[in-house]
């Protein structure tokens, strides 16, 4: 298995799904495919996929610039990855290749367990890529009353809208100015920040401290920082949060299931991922 993407130096899913895989008396060998380090654009996916099946690998993961244009690469989608626009676990077998998005269901698993019982009548969803785009798809599948998306690229959260209207209902997905944010979200009863902004220890928050108040929910996707700028300010005001933890464990269970049709015990892979996430701190 390999990890294709950018920036993946800060990941822990190769060690997560490995560590998994040693519990379980698996062989299992995963590696990562930086294309930031090698120098390489997100297009490039057009010949890693051609290389894996040749290799024989069993599957890949994705990850950003390239879960939207590894898509129509593939001999069949998933109805949820073709609902999403983005795919995140291709499976190979025998030269075929499958496209899944379990960034979906590990960010559905992850807000029931770690935030049970939240009010999902208006949520605010910051970023229209491959990973808001799942968000989004997910607090619909989850009954969200209305998901207001916003991307500092209006197009892409226009075009998200869009589709997602189509398969569930235009009155339920809407689109607001990034410039916006603010007042939308004095409206909103959670946030969840699908975008980069705060990972790796940057200071920076995709929102203003002033703009969180008690009664919102707060979620980040990021997990390196596990802590990000945005939820220890929404802890500072009494906010409900969510780090981003869970749900790359959720979606790495669900990718490892697909690959190895074993079954992965998802609480001890939350262990894992502490123990790892630690280790990495602790060196720094």
């Amino acid at each position: 298995m390999a990890l294709v993407g950018a920036d993946l130096g800060t990941t822990l899913t190769p060690a997560l799904h490995e560590r998994e895989a040693d519990m379980l008396g698996l062989r299992y060998v995963y590696q990562t495919v930086d294309i930031a380090e090698l120098g390489l654009s997100a297009e490039v996916v057009e010949q890693v996929l051609p290389a894996a099946q040749w290799l024989g690998l069993a599957g890949l993961n994705v990850t950003h610039p390239c879960k939207r244009h590894v898509l129509p690469l593939l001999d069949e989608v998933s109805p949820e990855a073709a609902a999403i626009g983005a795919v995140n676990t291709v499976l190979i077998d025998n030269g075929r290749t499958v496209g899944h998005n379990t960034d979906w269901t590990g960010f559905a698993k992850s807000l029931q367990f770690g935030l049970p019982g939240v009010d999902l009548g208006t949520v605010l969803v910051l970023g229209a890529g491959g990973a808001g785009a799942a968000v989004c798809y997910a607090l619909l599948r989850l009954g969200a009353g209305h998901v207001i998306v916003t991307d500092v690229h209006r197009d892409s959260a226009g075009a998200l809208a869009g589709s997602l209207g189509e398969r569930f209902n235009r009155g339920r997905v809407s689109t607001a100015e990034h410039e916006h944010v603010e007042k939308i979200l004095s409206a909103a009863a959670g946030v969840v920040n699908a975008t980069p902004v705060g990972m790796s220890g940057s200071p920076d928050s995709p929102l203003p401290e002033d703009a969180l108040r008690r009664d919102l929910w707060v979620a980040d996707i990021v997990y390196r920082p596990i802590a990000t700028p945005l939820l220890l300010a929404a802890r500072e005001r009494g906010c409900r949060t969510l780090s981003g933890g869970g749900m790359a464990v959720y979606q790495a269970a669900h990718a490892f299931a697909l690959f190895t049709g074993a079954e992965p015990d998802e609480h001890r892979m939350l262990a894992h991922f502490e123990e790892l996430l630690a280790l990495r701190e602790s060196e720094g």
